[in-house]
């Protein structure tokens, strides 16, 4: 600790028993996702990329939708602390559900796939209880006005990011040279390493700036700036969220014959900021930063979909289209999950200690400005790579296209994904913290599900019949592909830089 302190600059202890905890369980839940679609398309499914993409896409949805139920539980029954500790269980459950899975995948492939099917169930609800929780104790750590929030955030993500960094290097190997049960092995072993870490030292360091112990009540006890004390939905309010989305799932499902995960993934993402916005106890101001973050996650769903491509086609990029001998040994195709990792850790206190200092000099760059050019960089990571597809040599592309694109998207997520979570805890009123970060996850959810979509039109002549195509454009070859994904970011980036004066005049004096 004493070390990232040197690095990073004062901060509480807490923050990096968080860094801890966050590090080994991204370590379980990248480690996993680095080999889950090649365990797919070649152990379960016969090398159909179109199935694996769907189910990974699912699975990476549902995965940030379940954080609006453990965001509601933490808010109003459980704290934050059980909360974290009940889903990291749920998890470790998942991943060895996923070893027993790879177990039988050559003997019993109707047993491995019910395997896989309940580990992933186990891994997405075990995720809701931690992922909102642990995020919104990071913001618990400081005072609402302290200039460090952002910087937290930051170093915060860097623990995330040297799990995912190491996970694939490790989890990628074990799955890809040996077998890949011992790849989600080693997953499960991260996921108890992160709850031995959290257990035995949230007592003593898990503390807010008073002194008092984080996230052992739930948090409708904590906003004392809010004459109403309820927290999360009331009753009629569960009712009005159920019934909405049971609309908006038939509207999905039954009208517009979308699969029964999206279905539900897209209803909830629509009617659950709605729900929030008219609770009654909220002020003009608190509404307005409210609608603030609403706005943004409808930009945030299409930077997940696009950057999420790295665990689906950009694997298959990889692991088919890509030179990866180096001097005679064969890199893993997973390894390159590990670059974007790898930047972050570089790159992580720079950003952190330049948040603080344009903080301190009151020169911040609003929050809106910093998601739009988060979004730009995403787009240029896409131009990058189109222009490696060109003429692919009969070796394969050089690792520097797939390379030359993490590092632009690292930049771009440095901008737009810690900045949004700090935004989140920023702007959200004490007793609906832990919710609408469950809310905020929503449009990642919505953003891993496209992206699943959009990694199925990967072109792939061996197991597609006629070219995919998006809105009249037919995608026959890796550079029409990669363009998509240039027009869908880019756009994106210049309509959220027009309109942000006006979010940021929302804010309120909050940057």
């Amino acid at each position: 600790m004493s070390l990232l302190s040197k690095v990073f600059g004062d901060h509480p202890k807490g923050l990096y028993v968080l860094f801890a905890t966050e590090f080994w369980e991204r370590f379980s839940y990248y480690g996993m996702r680095a080999i889950f679609i090649l365990y797919m398309t070649t152990m379960l499914f016969n090398g159909n990329k179109e199935i694996a993409s769907e189910i990974y896409g699912s699975y990476t949805g549902l995965v940030y939708l379940t954080p609006l139920i453990g965001g509601y539980v933490a808010d109003r029954y459980w704290g934050n602390r059980k909360s974290i500790f009940i889903g990291g269980l749920l998890m470790a459950l998942g991943q060895f559900l996923m070893f027993f899975s790879a177990s039988f995948a050559t003997t019993n492939n109707g047993l491995a796939i019910t395997f896989m099917w309940s580990g992933l169930a186990f891994l997405i609800f075990g995720n809701g209880f931690f992922k909102p929780n642990i995020s919104t104790m990071v913001g618990q750590l400081y005072v609402a006005t302290d200039a460090r929030k952002d910087s937290a955030y930051t170093i915060f993500y860097m623990g995330i990011n040297a799990g995912a960094f190491l996970s694939p290097l490790i989890c990628g190997y074990l799955g890809e040279n040996i077998d890949f049960k011992w790849g989600f092995l080693a997953a499960g072993i991260g996921m108890l390493l992160s709850l031995v870490i959290f257990y035995f030292q949230k007592d003593k360091h898990v503390v807010g700036p008073t002194g008092v112990q984080l996230g052992v009540n739930p948090n409708k006890q904590n906003d004392s700036e809010s004459k109403d004390t309820g927290s999360g939905f009331t009753g009629t309010q569960l009712g009005v969220l159920f019934g909405g989305i049971a609309l908006m799932f038939s509207i999905f499902y039954f009208g517009l014959h979308l699969d029964i995960w999206g279905s539900l993934i897209y209803g909830m993402t629509v009617v659950a900021p709605m729900t929030v916005i008219t609770d009654s106890s909220l002020s003009k101001v608190e509404k307005d930063r409210l609608w603030v973050i609403i706005i943004i996650m409808m930009f945030v769903i299409f930077f997940w979909m696009c950057f999420e491509q790295a665990g689906a086609s950009l694997t298959f990029f990889a692991n088919e289209q890509t030179n990866r001998n180096i001097m005679g040994w064969e890199m893993p195709a997973s390894w390159f999950q590990s670059f974007n990792a790898g930047f972050i850790i570089l790159l992580a206190p720079f950003f952190s200690n330049m948040w603080t200092k344009l903080g301190n000099s009151g020169k911040d760059i609003a929050i809106p400005y910093k998601q739009a050019i988060g979004l730009g960089l995403l787009a240029l990571g896409f131009l990058f790579i189109s222009f490696g597809t060109n003429n692919i040599p009969a070796a394969g592309a050089s690792i520097i296209w797939l390379g030359g694109l993490y590092l632009l998207h690292t930049i771009g997520e440095l901008f737009l994904s810690p900045i949004g979570l700090s935004m989140v805890n920023k702007l959200t009123p004490g007793r609906f913290t832990s919710l609408m970060m469950g809310v905020f996850f929503l449009a990642i959810a919505t953003g891993n599900k496209l992206a699943g979509y959009m990694s199925s039109l990967y072109p792939d002549p061996a197991n597609q019949a006629t070219p995919p195509s998006i809105f009249g454009i037919t995608i026959d070859n890796l550079n029409t592909y990669f363009l998509v994904f240039v027009g869908f970011a880019g756009l994106a980036s210049v309509i959220l830089l027009l309109v942000s004066p006006m979010l940021k005049k929302m804010m309120h004096g909050l940057n």
